[in-house]
């Protein structure tokens, strides 16, 4: 029985009840070796009366074998996996080598891993064990924390044993095991005594192992009886780990030879199956007696898998033989191993026994990479790789295959050991093209790490190394250092906007017919270099060409928010709704949760400009929540314009202040414009003239292609034009007016229209209002409508003609409180009522208690859609949909889905592409 562990054991047991009530929680169980968490997952499995049981352990010689871990907690559930949605379906058949596909995203493997667990425990509650997680291989354990975050309602309990907090499973809530107290590790301690003990001694023993289960039974054996009567034994040096394994390695010498033998090839063999350690111990000999008194003496079991007492005996048998000794084992292990059915398990073991360089190992390694490539394992193929590149006899060779270990740790996210193999492969003697691709590795590290500063002039090197090599790939490089130049805006310290496009200007033709990636590279770089009039006409083909059906999947997941930015660039909404759309769908029907955020945010875009910001939150509410789930990051851009245009003061201060350190000093100045100009809608929506004027003068500055000028320089004329400066307002309205002529969208004219009568007088200004508000009428731009109808009103209010005033006042009132875009419709009331109107009855939505989340779901079952579609589109389980649609209910007050659509106000669903006006 476990002795005082009352609080762990009711900690675990809580969890256990909850599952049983049909609620879900992780635990992470943490504390060092020996210490007691396997005894208490034990505990715990015994104590699941009525829910099944999933468990795995992770094993330190199978930590470089993708999804293996994985594979073998859900083995037992296969058979329920074609209930999956495909998507999730295939990405888990690839995973585990099942079924052939393109490799899957690391965390559609873990949803699918959810969708699995949540189907077990529609039928009874699941408990899921996980010992030993510090020695998972890394997609396994991804896909494992990935579950553990999204856990809500499934039923299902996730228990993580490891020794070190963090990792793929930080922030999960945990249970610190520590030592027993004095008088339980007294009691332990005396179970195993069989003779006198001096009371310093054993006050000692429990002082030294801090009362550590299994140090305390089993350092006593390594005493002898002189020892532990009177205590004449001199320091040890190792920490209590070493201790521990030290004891272990002094029982193993007193074994027979063939035991010792015996129990390294147990130690070696991570799958635990007897039926292949005894295949190995016959080519090296070994009988099947010499089990026997690794049996009697407890550090071993065999049965229908071969098991260590605990990891520290494997690790002590392990480390205790020779290097020669592993070597033969490691041999014996690969002659054993059926090359078919296991081939990545042979070419490891057949890697761990080779000494010297040997090409046809270090091929066999390269193969099992690309077989791990192709199951979505980045971290697997970096390790085959690694050790491929170590065994290769060739300089030339070994560096190759060094760059191409350092391009898979930099896919699995391991972006410092990426930067040390790269190191080794340009050490090496590289031909043009690999050192050409070793550069652009580092920028594309510089680029995913910090998205800021150093990856500019980093890409834009690789790029001009590139051209004549490959052309293709160089342009792509440059288009690379294009958004690279984007993100990094003002702070950018080398390779800025203007000197990227000057390059890539200069840069070989495309191969005919030109891509459209090609057609988006020059136009962005003649926009840059020679001004709107000159690059619209080419932005406007490129953006057109991503519309086409000869852009691959692979092409738009890389670069359709990119054509989403040239859409915005050129104010062309209609194609930038479109394209958005078409990259959510892509992202969501291929299982990209990696390109999924940015779609999100870049859809988010046209919500807002829309007026929808019901919409937009729920997708700023996502990229928020896949990020959380995943690990990444990006900056908060379309939350901050979401707060500043609902006039939310405080929020829209908080978001900046809590981006703005880090961003800075990564060297991301794209976030400061997008902070800047938000900042501006918010002070132009406030009345705030003067600090509008200051945000946006600093936000027009950047140059021409960054994100947010066009807006910002909008934002401009409206603040200095209210702001008495009217010679500012006239410069920035040249600019407007310049992009605005060259897009010839309604949108644009409409825009421009609006800011060239904030600076003109009497029937000019008037006639120009109209105009503005004629053809912004024809979009969806229902914010920028408002903002047409609230200004003429101002106008007409400053001509003393109320009457008109009000029509047009209480219009912009009517779409700014239907939108929620709170300042601009507090502007909008406060100019009504001084031209004597009277605003009607505040909007309040019934839905209002809803979080983003909950209307979300809301909105999609009230389209139609059922909770498993609802699931996979938001990346969590059918149980929580159900959990959410619960909460939705009784905040509406509803009892049924048929009631949802009453119930919430008519907008577009947030799921669908809308493509009506322009």
């Amino acid at each position: 029985m476990l002795l005082d562990r009352l609080a762990e054991r009711a900690a675990l047991g809580r969890l256990l009840e909850a599952a049983r009530r049909g609620q879900s929680g992780a635990l992470v169980v943490r504390g060092e070796p020996g210490v007691g968490k396997t005894a208490l997952l034990e505990d715990a499995i015994e104590s699941a009366a009525g829910l099944s049981i999933a468990r795995v352990a992770g094993v330190e010689s199978e930590m470089e074998l993708a999804f293996a871990a994985l594979q073998h907690l859900c083995a037992p559930m296969l058979d329920r996996v074609e209930r999956l949605p495909g998507p999730q379906r295939d990405a888990l058949g690839a995973a585990f080598g099942l079924r052939a596909g393109n490799a899957p995203d690391r965390f559609l493997v873990g949803l699918a891993a959810l969708s699995l667990l949540s189907e077990v425990a529609a039928d009874k509650p699941l408990l899921c064990v996980i010992d030993d997680a510090h020695w998972l291989d890394r997609a396994s354990a991804q896909a494992l924390g990935f579950v553990a975050r999204r856990l809500l309602a499934e039923s299902v309990v996730l228990v993580v044993a490891t020794r070190e907090p963090g990792g793929e499973f930080a922030g999960l809530p945990e249970l610190c095991v520590e030592g027993l107290g004095s008088d339980a590790a007294q009691q332990l301690l005396g179970s195993v005594l069989t003779g006198p003990m001096d009371e310093r001694v054993r006050e000692r023993i429990i002082a030294e192992t801090r009362g550590n289960p299994l140090a305390l039974l089993e350092l006593p054996r390594a005493l002898t009886p002189a020892e532990l009567a009177g205590g004449f034994s001199g320091p040890d040096a190792l920490g209590l780990s070493g201790r521990i394994e030290d004891s272990f390695r002094r029982r193993l010498e007193a074994l027979p030879a063939a035991t010792q033998r015996l129990l390294v090839v147990a130690a070696a063999e991570p799958a635990g199956d007897p039926v292949l350690m005894w295949r190995a111990a016959g080519w090296l000999e070994i009988g099947v007696a010499a089990a026997a008194a690794a049996e009697a003496d407890g550090l071993l079991t065999i049965g229908e898998t071969v098991a260590f007492r605990h990891p520290l005996v494997r690790s002590a048998v392990y480390r205790a033989a020779s290097r020669q000794e592993r070597h033969a084992v490691h041999r014996a292990l690969a002659a054993a191993t059926d090359p078919e059915a296991d081939p990545d398990r042979r070419a490891w073991h057949r890697a761990l026994a080779t000494i010297e360089s040997d090409e046809e190992v270090a091929f066999e390694l390269e193969r099992s990479a690309a077989r791990a490539q192709a199951r979505g394992g980045a971290a697997a193929a970096a390790a085959f790789l690694e050790r491929s590149a170590a065994l290769t006899p060739g300089r030339a060779r070994r560096a190759e295959r060094a760059l191409a270990a350092a391009q898979a740790k930099y896919q699995a996210g391991a972006f410092d050991a990426a930067l040390g193999l790269l190191a080794a492969a340009e050490a090496g003697p590289l031909d043009e093209l690999p050192r050409a691709r070793a550069d652009l590795l580092r920028g594309q590290i510089a680029f995913a790490s910090s998205r800021g500063s150093d990856a500019p002039p980093l890409l834009l090197k690789a790029a001009r190394q590139l051209e004549q090599l490959d052309v293709r790939l160089a342009r792509d490089t440059y288009l690379e250092a294009l958004t690279a130049a984007l993100f990094a805006g003002r702070l950018a310290t080398g390779g800025d906007l203007l000197e990227v496009a000057e390059a890539a200007r200069s840069a070989p033709r495309p191969p005919q017919p030109p891509r459209a990636t090609d057609r988006l590279l020059d136009g962005l770089a003649v926009l840059i270099t020679e001004g709107y009039p000159a690059g619209v006409p080419m932005l406007k083909r490129a953006v057109s060409a991503f519309r086409g059906t000869d852009v691959s999947s692979e092409e738009g997941l890389r670069w359709l928010w990119h054509a989403c930015h040239a859409a915005g660039l050129v104010w062309d909404y209609r194609n930038w709704d479109m394209l958005s759309a078409r990259q959510v769908t892509l992202a969501r029907e291929v299982g990209a949760l990696q390109a999924l955020p940015i779609a999100l945010s870049t859809r988010a875009g046209v919500y807002l400009f829309a007026g929808e910001f019901g919409e937009a939150a729920s997708l700023v509410a996502q990229v928020e929540y896949i990020t959380k789930a995943t690990g990444s990051s990006i900056a908060p851009y379309w939350a901050v314009a979401l707060a500043a245009w609902r006039g939310r003061q405080a929020e829209t201060s908080e978001l900046i202040e809590a981006a703005a350190t880090d961003v800075e000093r990564r060297g991301e100045g794209g976030w400061l414009s997008a902070a800047q100009w938000a900042t501006a809608v918010l002070c132009n929506g406030l009345g705030r003239y003067e600090d509008a004027l200051a945000a946006a003068q600093q936000a027009s500055e950047d140059k021409p292609a960054g994100w947010f000028i066009n807006w910002a320089i909008v934002e401009l004329i409206e603040a200095a034009a209210r702001s008495g400066v009217p010679d500012r307002a006239a410069d920035a309205l040249a600019r407007l007016s310049q992009t605005a002529r060259a897009s010839g969208t309604d949108w644009a004219l409409g825009i421009d229209a609006r800011s060239r009568a904030l600076v003109s007088e009497g029937e000019s200004a008037e006639t120009l209002y109209r105009e503005a508000i004629s053809r912004l009428a024809r979009t969806r731009l229902r914010v920028d409508l408002g903002r047409a109808h609230l200004l003429y009103g101002e106008w007409l209010r400053r001509q003393r003609r109320p009457r008109d005033a009000r029509d047009q006042l209480r219009s912009a009132y009517e779409i700014f409180d239907s939108s929620g875009a709170g300042a601009f419709a507090g502007r909008a009331r406060t100019e009504l009522r001084a031209a004597g109107g009277h605003p009607g009855k505040r909007t309040v939505e019934t839905h209002e208690s809803l979080t983003a989340q909950e209307e979300l779901i809301a909105r999609l079952a009230a389209g139609g859609a059922f909770n498993a579609e609802i699931a996979a589109q938001l990346f969590i389980s059918p149980a929580t949909v159900a959990y959410h649609l619960g909460k939705v209910y009784a905040k509406l007050g509803i009892s049924s889905r048929n009631q949802l659509t009453r119930a919430l106000p008519e907008q577009p669903d947030a799921a669908l592409p809308v493509t009506r006006g322009e």
